[in-house]
């Protein structure tokens, strides 16, 4: 428990980057050994963060794994880690989605290996970064570098439109990034103005009193950050283009773990941080959500490129998640963090599947495949079954978060359910239910 574990797992795989660093890649044996590099290394990191697994204890409120040390003590900046039970989960995901996807672009990437495997290394750092970071400013690094090399990913190994699609992507994130650095610095500054303590702590800044109006304003520059990677409605539009023009190890990336980052920030830090400004804008991003679950469900049911129609999917499912934040309740609150998560496993798998097909057939229309059943029929039933699962299918894994969404205007009292008798509540649940009405009739039509 001594040994600093977190700083293990988040820098390992940077080891794999110094090892490919020395491997010529003009040969195929040269890409072979950068791939397998790559691919042990992230397997190892997987081995290694099973140790959160087996340490972390659910009983035990806050924080743990705790590592903190002074980094740059003239602006209060320490480097502080720690992980509770909503970090552990997306840390265990993260690290178990790596190197599969890292296995899936074996024969897909066949140029500039060397650079890719880089690139799918530094992010998986990032990403794990982002989510143990109990600094704002380590969190804000980490961040940062994030978008770097999901912005090559797109850009070098994409399909025809990929530099419009890479662009669009970083000028989205950047908008939101910047605003969210220009807050932390004003919140950090009223910390200090308040207290005399000069601090990036997100523990200590969760204690900072701010006028509302200032609660307001911050709460909505890092909300605009977040709700641009959800994405929310209408913030979503950069996402269709990136997944479409991404290689398949992207998509899966990006549906996986990046979309992950958005809720995980309204939860860590925009909400704890500003308890007015979320109470303020709480009607807009309920409503906002509930059009992004309709929207998306039914953009999807007209996508002729199944990539598209697995992307404004994904718009409709983090909508449910953050409707299950929002509702301010435990069934909503565990609901969400169980679709974060689900939602991982099950669309990163559908854009795996998805580049199965692609790189046999070198097309994304559902036209051009004329059925698939009897020519691979293992390959059909797999993919049946994990859309069931993104569907919300009774006992798969997709259904038990979204039945603690849809049931959040149930409350426990008394040792008995009973209804909450608010019309808006009422409403709110009925357009929920029409999102994952249309989404199933979609896919069994």
């Amino acid at each position: 428990m001594n040994a600093p574990i977190l700083t293990y797992v988040t820098f390992l795989p940077l080891l794999g980057v110094l090892a490919i660093l020395f491997i010529p890649q003009q040969s195929e044996s040269g890409k072979n050994a950068i791939r397998w590099v790559s691919m042990v290394i992230s397997t190892f990191v997987f081995i290694v963060s099973l140790r959160l697994y087996f340490d972390f204890d659910p009983d035990v409120a806050g924080f743990q794994f705790i590592e903190k040390y002074t980094w740059i003590p003239s602006y209060g900046i320490t480097y502080f880690m720690g992980l509770d039970g909503l970090a552990f989960w997306l840390v265990l995901l993260t690290t178990f989605l790596t190197p599969i996807t890292i296995l899936s672009t074996w024969t897909a990437i066949t140029k500039r290996v060397k650079e890719f495997q880089i690139a799918m290394l530094v992010l998986e750092t990032a990403m794990l970064g982002t989510f143990v970071s109990l600094d704002l400013f380590l969190f804000y690094v980490f961040w940062e570098i994030m978008l770097i090399p999901m912005w090559l990913i797109i850009g070098v190994w994409g399909g025809e439109r990929r530099i419009y699609a890479a662009i669009k992507f970083f000028l989205f994130t950047a908008v939101g990034s910047f605003l969210m650095l220009v807050c932390i610095i004003g919140l950090v500054y009223f910390h200090n103005q308040e207290t005399g303590e000069l601090t990036f702590n997100l523990l200590s800044l969760y204690n900072t009193n701010l006028a509302r109006m200032y609660e307001i304003l911050f709460f909505g520059a890092f909300a605009l950050a977040f709700a641009i990677k959800v994405p929310m409605f209408p913030f979503h539009t950069w996402l269709p283009d990136a997944h479409v023009e991404a290689p398949t190890a992207g998509s899966v990336i990006l549906a996986g773990i990046l979309l992950k980052m958005g809720t995980y920030g309204f939860f860590r830090f925009a909400m704890p941080l500003f308890p007015d400004g979320s109470a303020f804008f709480t009607p807009l991003i309920v409503v906002l959500s509930i059009i992004g679950i309709i929207y998306g469900a039914m953009v999807a049911m007209v996508q002729p490129d199944i990539k598209k129609l697995v992307a404004y999917s994904s718009v409709s499912h983090l909508g449910y998640c953050m409707i299950g934040l929002y509702v301010l309740n435990r069934h909503g609150v565990e609901g969400s963090i169980l679709q974060m998560i689900n939602h991982g496993i099950s669309t990163g798998a559908l854009f795996l599947l998805v580049g199965v097909v692609y790189e046999r057939r070198h097309t994304r229309l559902i036209a051009e495949y004329g059925g698939i059943c009897r020519p691979m029929p293992i390959y059909a039933s797999i993919f049946f079954l994990i859309t069931l699962s993104s569907v919300g299918f009774p006992t798969t894994n997709g259904f038990i978060g979204e039945f603690l969404i849809l049931a959040w205007w149930v409350q426990r009292g008394s040792g008995a359910l009973r209804l909450v008798h608010n019309g808006y509540v009422q409403t709110y649940g009925a357009f929920m239910l029409l999102g994952l009405v249309v989404m199933v009739w979609f896919f069994i039509v």
